[in-house]
């Protein structure tokens, strides 16, 4: 199967994903970009957004000038009259919508008895009300087309814990049954959602952690190394095209860790 992209001089060949117009929540930078840019690179009609306006803007732009076909639209995904605005101009822009990635999401870790109700919250509301948040209008279109891939980032943190988020792990838990449930509600309508969970992956918030304790987290993954940004997104790839007929699943991306 071709999944070559558009090129800077603005030829294009056939892509797995060509055409469809998918949403990539938290996609400024990071897991985020990374999917929008490997989904662009198949074909698909971008949407970046992000809470911050500058990223959103410049990482649409970057990708822009790459070849693609993206536009970028700030969001808060806490805010529904935000995702509201977002998921309008998606639809004056392109008119449907075939995909949504919820990646957005936040950490305030700490131990459990040291936890603020604040930063309990804070993590729940970004990483799991907003995917209740932003899916519901998504879902609204995907209806009426009988289309539609709902691709939500969860975490091995929430399939298995770890000290220290309880928060985190709440949520991306919560996030895992929300997938099984929507799959349920909605395969009638050849819409299918599905989960991938990450698991010890290159990113500035990995990094902030230090290289002693990245070093001993990496002992223990048997494939030898962190994941990247691009493991991640070939897994997303993988339920946005070729998955027809994979609803409800989770898949680990964790090289291992946890097998």
């Amino acid at each position: 199967m071709q999944t070559n992209t558009a090129t800077k001089e603005g030829t294009t060949k056939m892509g797995m994903l060509d055409d469809k117009v998918a949403i990539v929540t938290g996609s400024g930078r990071g897991i985020g970009r990374a999917i929008a840019t490997l989904m662009m690179n198949q074909g698909a009609k971008i949407v970046i957004t992000d809470i911050n306006e500058e990223t959103t803007k410049s990482t649409a732009a970057e990708l822009k000038a790459e070849g693609g076909d993206v536009i970028g639209v700030a969001c808060n995904v806490t805010n529904s009259e935000s995702i509201e605005k977002m998921v309008e101009a998606v639809l004056n822009q392109w008119g449907r919508i075939d995909i949504l990635v919820n990646n957005a999401g936040i950490t305030r870790d700490d131990l459990f008895i040291r936890m603020t109700e604040e930063n309990w919250q804070a993590v729940i509301d970004t990483n799991l009300t907003s995917a209740f948040k932003v899916t519901k209008p998504v879902l609204k279109a995907m209806s009426k087309q009988r289309f539609g891939r709902i691709i939500n980032i969860a975490s091995t943190t929430g399939v298995h814990g770890n000290a220290g988020q309880a928060n985190y792990a709440a949520a991306k838990a919560g996030l895992i049954g929300f997938t099984k449930t929507i799959a349920r509600e909605y395969a009638s309508r050849n819409i299918t959602c599905n989960a991938v969970a990450p698991g010890f992956i290159a990113t500035d918030m990995t990094k902030a952690l230090g290289e002693e304790k990245i070093s001993k987290v990496v002992e223990h993954i048997p494939l030898g190394r962190m994941g990247t940004p691009e493991d991640i997104a070939r897994a997303v790839a993988f339920f946005a095209g070729p998955a027809e007929y994979v609803t409800g699943q989770v898949i680990k991306v964790d090289g291992g860790l946890y097998i």
